[in-house]
C-alpha cells in the first residue's frame, strides 16, 4: 500500500476511534517542526497497525487501555477510553482491565487511570447526550 493510502486509511481510522474533531484539530495545528511525526503515526499506527484486521477496533483498544495504564500515559489514555466506548466496549470492561492493569502494572498507577477513566467516560456520555 502506498504510503498515500496508508495515512488515509490511518487518517479514517483515528477518526474512527478518537473522533473526527479531535483528529482534524491536531492535525490542523500541525506545524512544520510536528507535522512529520503526526504523519508518522497516523500511517504506521492508525494505517498499519490498527488497519490490520487480525484483531477488531474494540480489542485494541482494551490493549491500548492497559498499556496506557502501564505507562502513565494519562493523556493518552482519556483519549482512548473515549476511543474505546466508541468501538463498543463498556464501562465494566473498562473497569476490569483497570483492575488487572493495578495487579499487574501496581496500585498507584491503577488509581491515577481510574481517575483519569472515570473522567473521560463522563466527558463522553456528556457529549453523546448532546447529540
Amino acid at each position: 500500500m502506498a504510503n498515500d493510502e496508508l495515512f488515509q486509511k490511518g487518517f479514517q481510522n483515528r477518526k474512527a476511534v478518537l473522533g473526527a474533531a479531535h483528529v482534524e484539530k491536531s492535525w490542523n495545528a500541525a506545524d512544520d517542526f510536528n507535522r512529520p511525526m503526526q504523519k508518522l503515526v497516523t500511517e504506521y499506527c492508525w494505517g498499519e497497525i490498527w488497519g490490520d484486521d487480525t484483531l477488531p477496533f474494540k480489542t485494541r483498544s482494551l490493549v491500548n487501555l492497559a498499556m496506557l495504564t502501564a505507562m502513565s500515559q494519562h493523556h493518552e489514555l482519556a483519549s482512548h477510553v473515549k476511543g474505546a466506548l466508541r468501538n463498543g466496549c463498556t464501562r465494566e470492561e473498562i473497569r476490569a482491565v483497570l483492575l488487572q492493569a493495578a495487579i499487574y502494572c501496581g496500585v498507584p498507577l491503577a488509581l491515577a487511570a481510574f481517575r483519569v477513566a472515570s473522567e473521560a467516560i463522563a466527558a463522553y456520555e456528556a457529549e453523546a447526550a448532546r447529540g
